[in-house]
């Protein structure tokens, strides 16, 4: 699903720098550096182009204070979106604006740091409560993303980087917040399947839910012909809940196609499935909460989905396992359901 790279054989090694965001500082960058050219416009040019279509869109505040009949339309329509889509747009959450815009500007902060500073956090293993790094896993890529990122486990215990200094109080307002409505709009998807919550909650030990805040940042490109911010590839977790800044760059796959994302103002997309993004001219950046089972619970498909017409097609896998090798791979579309995928596709 992610575009072809140049051949080997036409790149000149170069140094490689710390992060994006140092490479783009350097007053010298005219154009993409080898090691990040990814992509060959001659041979990807007009091969997946970009449609304009409507990504669905929940209004949670139906979801959550809603008469019951309002509930069970968004909850059938929450269902859809995920069978249909693997992605929705949420909209009336709840969530102030200004802890939406505290926690961008926050990042930005952290982002904006010299190098030395951000470099305390630089990760030695995927599993690190607070790791800063570029790319998606630079020690095992032949080539690297557009992409710095700096990733923040938040539960079941939160942590969080010294500097800068409103990051801890603002990042542990915001995590509950998203926690707190993930937690919401995995009780409708249950509903639409016909699930207890009670259930899923013991199956995937949600009281000890693992959570993650990623911050992403995509410094302007010279050449965005050439270099790509993130490949096609699935998210682990159960949800993973995008709050971007007005910078769009962002793509989903649906039917085949790849569908712009044009976020409605004040809204969260929410991403169950595939997502690519690029950048061009501005910086972009994105912030991901990722609510997912606990660490230690054991993910497989619920008994009461399978029917003699439905076969099971996934054995399980301890969560936690099963983030630490995608986290320590190289990022490839849904590679990683390979280690778990009971029939051929």
């Amino acid at each position: 699903m992610a575009h072809p790279t140049l051949p080997h054989s036409s790149l000149i090694p170069s140094p490689s720098p710390n992060s994006v965001k140092e490479l783009t500082n350097s007053a010298s960058l005219r154009s993409v550096p080898p090691l990040y050219a990814t992509r060959n416009p001659e041979t990807t040019i007009d091969i997946e182009p970009i449609i304009q279509e409507e990504i669905p869109t929940v209004d949670f505040s139906l979801l959550t204070e809603g008469t019951p009949e309002q509930r069970s339309q968004v909850v059938h329509h929450l269902g859809k979106a995920c069978e249909e889509w693997g992605f929705f747009m949420v909209v009336n959450h709840g969530i102030p604006d200004r802890l939406r815009g505290a926690m961008l500007d926050s990042m930005k902060e952290f982002f904006d740091q010299m190098e030395e500073e951000k470099g305390e956090y630089a990760g030695k293993h995927v599993m690190d409560p607070i790791r800063y790094g570029t790319s998606f896993n630079s020690t095992v890529e032949d080539i690297r993303y557009w992409r710095d990122y700096l990733k923040v486990f938040a539960h079941p215990v939160f942590y969080s980087p010294a500097k800068p200094p409103s990051f801890r109080e603002i990042s542990k307002e915001y995590t509950a917040c998203t926690r707190a409505m993930g937690m919401e709009l995995l009780r409708g998807i249950w509903e639409s399947l016909g699930l207890e919550e009670n259930d899923m909650t013991k199956a995937l030990d949600l009281h000890s839910c693992f959570q993650v805040l990623a911050g992403n940042i995509y410094p302007p490109c010279p050449q965005p012909e050439l270099a790509i911010g993130l490949p096609a590839h699935s998210d682990h977790g159960l949800l993973t809940i995008l709050l971007q800044n007005d910078v769009n760059g962002l793509q989903v796959k649906h039917g085949g196609n790849w569908v712009r994302v044009e976020p409605l103002p004040n809204s969260f997309l929410v991403n169950t499935g595939d997502q690519m993004e690029v950048n061009s001219q501005s910086t972009r950046m994105s912030i991901a909460t990722v609510v997912a089972p606990s660490l230690n619970a054991i993910v497989k498909p619920a008994s009461q989905l399978v029917r003699d017409e439905h076969p099971m097609m996934f054995g399980g896998m301890r969560y936690g396992e099963f983030l630490e090798r995608q986290q320590a791979s190289r990022l490839k579309a849904k590679s990683m359901f390979d280690l778990i995928r009971l029939h051929a596709e």
